[in-house]
């Protein structure tokens, strides 16, 4: 794609949620203890919940954790960061601006892919989420970290965001395409099911629009796939803690259909632009053994549009039409 001089000044920051630097209980220690130390994610008050946190979690969760990953590991490293690193490279031969990656907890972080762009050149700045869905967990701290980082510079870049898409035509089509392939080629199951990250309860009662998001989300694919009630659900995954969470569960859902006597299901988590620990493991591995052990014979798990054309293809959209002026 040809640009202009103007149009080379501006940079994308593509961001997503983050991932350990290694399989190992130290690595994951400090991821975790990033991670869970954010309010947006806890938000219970601090003098209750670090104590907890440093006390009792980050001794024990990092050793499970680390064996989790080291189920998913790749010989070239994390699924996430692996496939956020060639989404990025299809993203910059697509627009023919700087494209860099930054993670949230982990490494590469915001401000290191931000001083990367600054020496590419790049004076305007587009920042694009990788969350479908809009969530103060997700999105908004997204926002914190960065505006944390820029906030120490002496020139500040102007700066447009990609706040969500979650009912983008483009990454409907996308999400349809991708289980239409998965059909021809493994056959459809009874039953589709939807799974979404769980957010407490209390988040949503408190204004955050993920589960409206993740529900519209969810029609709008079924509807293009030319599903009828019945043939779907929508869950959420990932609870942990004691307080209520969004329902249905997912690992609920799947033994529920087993025991009533569904054999075939096929997973799709859209809510993970790329795959990462909680759909290759947690999915595929964990919720597909809890579904046969329940009864059910067949379970497939549709992965996440990761770097295939079809999500470059949207993403170059979000970004041009954010840019508009700019490019």
């Amino acid at each position: 794609m040809e640009t202009n001089r103007d149009a080379r000044r501006t940079g994308v920051l593509l961001i997503n949620l983050g991932t350990p630097d290694a399989p190992t209980p130290e690595a994951l220690r400090r991821y975790l203890r990033e991670f869970l130390s954010d309010p947006r994610v806890v938000d219970l008050p601090r003098w209750q919940w670090l104590p907890l946190l440093h006390g009792v979690i980050l001794r024990t969760r990092p050793k499970r954790s680390a064996a989790a990953y080291a189920r998913i590991w790749t010989k070239d490293g994390s699924p996430l960061r692996l496939y956020t690193e060639r989404l990025a490279e299809g993203l910059q031969r697509s627009l023919g601006l700087p494209v860099r990656i930054a993670m949230r907890y982990g490494n590469p972080r915001i401000e290191a892919g931000l001083q990367e762009l600054r020496r590419a050149g790049v004076e305007r700045l587009i920042a694009l989420p990788l969350y479908p869905q809009y969530s103060a967990t997700t999105t908004a701290t997204a926002y914190d970290a960065l505006g944390e980082t820029l906030r120490h510079w002496r020139h500040v870049p102007p700066l447009r965001w990609v706040g969500d898409y979650h009912r983008e035509p483009e990454y409907i089509d996308a999400l349809a395409r991708s289980v239409e392939r998965h059909w021809q080629t493994r056959g459809q199951g009874e039953r589709l099911l939807l799974s979404f990250h769980g957010l407490p309860e209390r988040y949503a009662r408190e204004g955050d629009p993920y589960p409206e998001q993740c529900r519209a989300t969810a029609e709008a694919l079924v509807a293009r796939l030319g599903l009828s009630e019945g043939q779907w659900a929508l869950s959420y995954q990932s609870r942990f803690g004691r307080e209520p969470w969004l329902t249905p569960y997912t690992d609920e859902t799947l033994v529920h259909w087993a025991r009533e006597g569904v054999r075939a299901v096929d997973v799709i988590c859209p809510g993970f632009a790329t795959d990462c620990l909680e759909t290759l493991e947690e999915i595929a591995m964990e919720n597909r053994d809890h579904f046969l052990a329940a009864g059910g014979e067949r379970f497939h798990y549709i992965p996440a549009l990761n770097d295939h054309p079809d999500h470059v293809r949207l993403l170059a959209g979000l970004v041009r039409r954010e840019g508009q002026g700019w490019l």
